[in-house]
Formats: C-alpha cells, sequence, structure tokens
C-alpha cells in the first residue's frame, strides 16, 4: 500500500526526527563500533544485527518482537 504524499512527507519527518533521537544515535554508534569489530576478527555478520537486548548479534529475524513478549506498552 502506497502512502499518500502528504503522508509519505510527515512519515518521513517522523523517522528522521526518530533518526536523530540520542537514544537512536548511541545505538546506532555501538552497533557500528561492534560490527568493525567483529569484521576485522574475522566474524561473519551476513544476516545478522547486534541486539542490544541480549548483548550479541542474532539473526534479523530474531531481533524482532521482544522474544515472544509482544509488544511493549
Amino acid at each position: 500500500m502506497q502512502l499518500s504524499p502528504q503522508a509519505a512527507k510527515a512519515k518521513a519527518e517522523r523517522d528522521l526526527a526518530y533518526a536523530k533521537t540520542d537514544d537512536r544515535r548511541k545505538k546506532k554508534a555501538e552497533n557500528q563500533r561492534l560490527r568493525r569489530a567483529a569484521l576485522k576478527k574475522g566474524i561473519d555478520l551476513t544476516g545478522k544485527d547486534y541486539d542490544h537486548t541480549k548483548g550479541k548479534f542474532v539473526s534479523v529475524k530474531a531481533n524482532r518482537g521482544e522474544y515472544g513478549k509482544g509488544t511493549r506498552s
């Protein structure tokens, strides 16, 4: 489903504002440091993301959904 131009613009603004939050920037910087370090060690990170809760790299699929707890309120 495609958003209307007005809705797409509003979503882009919301997404950018979220991406610039301190929490998001810290996680992104942490992820970059860890990925670069893992690649130097020769670890294959294909299809993996860093899970900030577990503190390790997991599959993209596993890194969604709060591990069976559903969404947080």
